[in-house]
Order: C-alpha cells, then sequence, then structure tokens
C-alpha cells in the first residue's frame, strides 16, 4: 500500500494517528519518569514492572477478555507489584532493590507464560505481548481515552512535584531531613511507573517498553548535565524517536512487499541508534579535544 493510498483511508488515518497520539504521550511520560529512575539507580523497577505487565496481559487472556479488559487487569497486577517490590527491597535486609525486581519479573514471565500454554494462548499471542503487536490496529478509542487520562496524571504529577522530585533523585538524605516523605515519594514513582508501563505495553510490548524508561534519559545525560534540560531533551529525543520508529512499522506492516514489523523493535531500535550516534559522536570530539589539547601543550613547552 502506497503513501497516498493511506492517506486517502480515513480509518488508516484514524488509527495511525491514534495511535500517534498515544506513543507520543507514553514516550513523554517515560523519559520524564526515566530521568529520576536512572539517577537514582531505579532502572530495574522499571524493567521488572514490565515484565509484570506481561503477567497482567496472561491474566486477561486467561480470563477471557484479553483484547477487551488488559488495561484494567494490568493496572492493579502492576501496582500491586511496585508496592511489593519495595516492601520486600526495604524490610528484608537480605533482598536488596535488584534481587527483588528479579524475583518478582522472572516468576510473572514464567507463570504468564504457563497460563498463556494452559489456556491454548497460540505462540502468535505471547511474542505480540513481549515484543508489541506488528499490526497498527491495535489502539481502540477506549484503550486511548484511559491512555489519555493516565499519562495526564503522570506529567501532572511530575510538573507539580518538580523541586520534590529535584530534591529526591539528588540528596534524599536532606530530602528526608527537610521534611519530605520519601518512602512515599519512591512509592509514587514505582506506581507512575507501573501505569506508564501498562500504557504502552500493548503496543511496545512488555519487553520493550522498560527501554523507552532508560534510553532517552541516557542520551539526554550525555548532551546536558542540567536536571532541567536533561528532562526536557530526554522528552524531545523519546517523542522523535517513537513517531520515526512507528511510522516505519506502519510502513512495513501496510506495504505489500515487506513483512510485518513489530512497533516496539522498530522505536526501540530507534532509540539504540540515537543513544550509540550521541555517545559515538562525544568519544569523537573527546579524542580531538585530548589530541588538540596535547599539541597545544607540546608548543608550549617548545
Amino acid at each position: 500500500m502506497s503513501v497516498s493510498e493511506v492517506f486517502a483511508s480515513d480509518f488508516l488515518v484514524r488509527v495511525i494517528l491514534r495511535g500517534l497520539c498515544v506513543g507520543v504521550l507514553v514516550s513523554l511520560c517515560s523519559a520524564v519518569l526515566g530521568v529520576s529512575l536512572v539517577l537514582k539507580r531505579y532502572s530495574m523497577i522499571g524493567d521488572g514492572l514490565s515484565h509484570v505487565g506481561f503477567f497482567g496481559l496472561a491474566l486477561a487472556s486467561c480470563a477471557g477478555v484479553g483484547s477487551l479488559y488488559s488495561m484494567e487487569i494490568s493496572i492493579p497486577v502492576v501496582i500491586l507489584s511496585a508496592v511489593l517490590i519495595l516492601r520486600l527491597s526495604h524490610n528484608d535486609g537480605r533482598l536488596n532493590g535488584d534481587a527483588a525486581c528479579a524475583v518478582v519479573s522472572t516468576g510473572a514471565v514464567a507463570v504468564g507464560t504457563l497460563l498463556y500454554n494452559l489456556t491454548g494462548g497460540r505462540s502468535g499471542d505471547i511474542c505480540s505481548s513481549l515484543f508489541g503487536s506488528a499490526s497498527v490496529f491495535t489502539i481502540s478509542e477506549k484503550d486511548m481515552l484511559l491512555s489519555l487520562l493516565l499519562s495526564a496524571a503522570v506529567l501532572v504529577w511530575f510538573v507539580l512535584s518538580f523541586k520534590v522530585i529535584f530534591a529526591v533523585t539528588f540528596d534524599e538524605t536532606f530530602a528526608r531531613a527537610a521534611g519530605v516523605k520519601t518512602g512515599f515519594f519512591g512509592l509514587t514513582l514505582s506506581v507512575l511507573t507501573g501505569l506508564t508501563i501498562v500504557v504502552g505495553m500493548k503496543m511496545m510490548g512488555s519487553i520493550m517498553i522498560s527501554a523507552l524508561l532508560i534510553f532517552p534519559p541516557l542520551t539526554a545525560m550525555r548532551l546536558t548535565g542540567n536536571f532541567r534540560r536533561t528532562v526536557l531533551l530526554s522528552a524531545l529525543i523519546s517523542s522523535l524517536s517513537f513517531v520515526i520508529g512507528y511510522l516505519a512499522a506502519c510502513w512495513c506492516s501496510l506495504s505489500e512487499t515487506l513483512q510485518p514489523v513489530q512497533t516496539g523493535a522498530a522505536v526501540v531500535t530507534v532509540d539504540l541508534i540515537v543513544f550509540c550516534a550521541v555517545y559515538g559522536i562525544a568519544w569523537l570530539t573527546g579524542r580531538i579535544r585530548q589530541r588538540k589539547a596535547g599539541i597545544d601543550g607540546a608548543r608550549s613547552a617548545e
């Protein structure tokens, strides 16, 4: 199908724009939350909750409502898992944060896979749940409305709590001494991360969605050291990468000569390319500056 044929179909245009709207919002939420998660070394929480999201999808499929109420079932499952991970890591001294994430995430994937198998779920269902759908017809109007509400809640919380987020991210001890409830902040951050994962995992896949929490913040941190600029730059990189990857996946899925491509894989590949390009340019720039500094030092010595 050519580009002109796609734009000639009102239905396809609505479907693609619906996916773009949800995807950009998810990318924005993931980018702004990911900055704090990466700086506080909480990245594994996002990865662990994304695995729990797969269990939520499997549970919805087991109940026979996988395509209708997957988000409604996954949301409480992911929120309860976020609370469980924090409780395990804080209350059990022998089980640190990474170990708690590993226990919950691997257990969720194992049980979720068994649920798919026991209920007759096809391998294609498991593949779509893990890596995202290869089709662009995955976002219903109900999913879009729920995604808009949850994404708006995440962004509003981040804007209103920006100063607290900044304080807790860089000096949790000082923030606690200043009266900030850091435990409640950590719980809120984990729950909102889980909500963001649930919103985006149908399109991106429960495995690939966690990459949106990691790649854009790391790329932005390589370009600037200011927290506010890092958040804004991370949001911009994440949004642009999603638009490019999503449109590429749509083109492959609608093309008569190409094979369908999972949306999650396409978007994360774009994020990876941007990440490698930025780090490669920064490395080359550093080498050039070192060589120039060495030549200038040798000349001054002469």
